[in-house]
């Protein structure tokens, strides 16, 4: 199975074969979710070897979990919690955990990241929003692609998309909040939210 068919499996079967030994549905797990744990890690401001130890601990109990996950669609959910608390076991080993109600002291070092990682970040991002987006129906995906085109006034026109799409005016409005409520669904299995605002 190659690559690109692998990143278009849905969670749900990814998950149940890695659980039977598929090495492949696992790397697939794992390239999935990459970005997202490591960008928690360096959230937590540690160090290139503590981020690599929460990392690849939460993988480890991810591995002794598999065959107990009842939900797919909520492992990114799952993954990122664990992480967290993998982040906190390494800082608290390193006696270097300071108890703080302060939001903004994680902030700061949530805005630490390198150019080199945040472009890492936003690819795997990018890559998971088009595996979401491609799961919509024929008709969601060109309802959405024809709504974000900007006419030469730079403001989308209901009119020319009824027109372009044959349908009533009156129904875009529904049909497309239908569309975006169907890919936020999709995001959240990709570990990927607020992608699909109603703007």
């Amino acid at each position: 199975m190659g690559e690109d068919a692998q990143d278009a499996q849905p969670l749900a079967l990814l998950v149940r074969a890695a659980a039977a030994d598929d090495r492949a549905a696992w790397n697939a797990l794992v390239d999935r979710f990459s970005g997202l744990l490591w960008s928690i890690c360096r959230s937590f401001g540690l160090n290139g070897a503590d981020a690599g130890d929460a990392f690849q601990l939460t993988w480890l109990r991810l591995l002794e979990h598999l065959d107990t996950i009842e939900d797919p669609a909520r492992l990114p959910g799952w993954l990122a919690t664990t992480c967290r608390r993998e982040c906190m076991a390494v800082l608290r080993r390193g006696k270097r955990v300071l108890p703080t109600a302060d939001d903004a002291l994680f902030d700061r070092f949530a805005g630490q990241a390198a150019a080199a990682d945040l472009a890492t970040l936003v690819s795997d991002r990018d890559a998971g929003l088009w595996r979401a987006f491609n799961r919509l129906t024929e008709r969601c995906q060109q309802i959405l692609r024809v709504l974000v085109l900007e006419p030469d006034d730079g403001a989308p026109s209901y009119d020319w998309a009824a027109r372009m799409l044959g349908m009533p005016k009156g129904s875009l409005g529904p049909t497309r909040g239908r569309c975006l409520a169907q890919l936020r669904k999709f995001l959240d299995t990709e570990g990927i939210s607020g992608l699909a605002g109603d703007s």
